[in-house]
């Protein structure tokens, strides 16, 4: 008896052991910018405290960072001068490593998993390709328009580009062709936030003058759907626009923002005709979210409360709101191993 007495506490001991391990092998961080500011906020996910707080440059707008988090990018758009930058930072260390004069008012950003190419969309109709490993631009890619956004696919292959305006319509670059314009999907109108499903074979669009978002299936390069949001009661009759889409890391969902009417919308897209789960009020006006990476977590920038909101994805909760600085925007978690 007191033999299995010890094998009891011995296995609940090594139990415990095991889940602590795992949970201090790796830490997940939020990284907010905020787009009127000069900084990045950073946020433990386990708590939701903010445990860094770092000065980048003038309007850090887009945001991206390989797999394994080695470095996070961070456009600054530099609003009073000419150009703009793309900084490297040591997300261990809180520091800014490198800094590249790029071209002007560079918006959201997006690098291969790797981290070898990013992509940054700059406001002289073209998207930059910059060299991550050397430190240098290596291409730029004419889409017309003002380049705004940017999708890499979960291989690294294929890059996928939203300029703003008249084109009307998303380039597709293949990365590994030495970043050869491999096709274009039109949409109706011009193009603001994209998802891009996991399997690359639904692209999600917000278009100007939707509230909702288009659906293209990209073997074909055609719009297979136009999906309405719900518009809540109160709002009807008001005008918005959406900003800010995001595909759960599941595949099971997606959430976007509608700017004007404080609203996350939620999607199902396991079903053809992607219908709305529900709807989750906001304290303010939303402009960008993000989740993470084990689908538990959506963080929802609130720029007009320069906080963000963080959603339970399971019961569709508010769960608290984060102060964070001036005009949040672009988001991102990230996942650091132990050193």
């Amino acid at each position: 008896m007191l033999n299995f007495l010890f094998f009891a506490i011995f296995i609940q001991l090594t139990s415990t052991f095991a889940a602590e391990s795992k949970q201090l092998g790796s830490r997940q961080f939020l990284w907010q910018t905020n787009s009127y500011g000069d900084d990045v906020h950073i946020i433990d996910v386990g708590s939701s405290k903010v445990v860094g707080h770092l000065k980048v440059g003038p309007q850090p707008h887009g945001i991206a960072a390989p797999d394994d988090a080695h470095v996070v990018f961070v456009a600054i758009e530099n609003f009073k001068e000419p150009l703009g930058e793309l900084v490297w930072v040591d997300p261990r260390k809180y520091e800014v490593t490198h800094r590249l004069t790029i071209g002007p008012k560079p918006n959201q950003i997006a690098c291969t998993p790797d981290g070898r190419w990013v992509y940054v969309p700059c406001n002289d109709q073209h998207y930059w390709v910059i060299d991550a490993k050397e430190r240098k631009v290596v291409k730029r890619i004419k889409t017309g328009g003002r380049p705004h956004n940017t999708q890499c696919t979960r291989d690294g292959r294929y890059m996928y580009l939203s300029p703003m305006g008249p084109p009307k319509r998303v380039t597709i670059v293949d990365v590994n062709a030495g970043h050869k314009v491999v096709g274009e999907i039109p949409f109706a109108n011009s193009v603001r936030p994209p998802a891009l499903a996991a399997d690359n074979k639904r692209f999600f669009q917000h278009v100007d003058g939707l509230v909702g978002f288009q659906v293209a299936d990209i073997a074909s390069r055609k719009v297979i759907a136009t999906v309405k949001h719900n518009i809540p009661e109160k709002y009807k009759g008001k005008s918005s626009r959406c900003h800010g889409l995001g595909i759960r890391p599941d595949q099971k969902e997606i959430w976007s923002c509608n700017v004007e009417h404080n609203t996350v919308h939620v999607h199902d897209i396991t079903q053809e005709e992607f219908p709305e789960i529900t709807q989750i009020p906001m304290i303010g006006r939303v402009y960008w979210l993000c989740f993470s990476p084990d689908s538990r977590y959506c963080y929802v920038a609130v720029r007009s409360e320069k906080k963000v909101c963080v959603v339970d994805c399971m019961t569709k909760k508010v769960l608290t709101h984060i102060e964070v600085g001036n005009t949040p925007k672009r988001n991102l978690v990230i996942t650091l191993s132990s050193p």
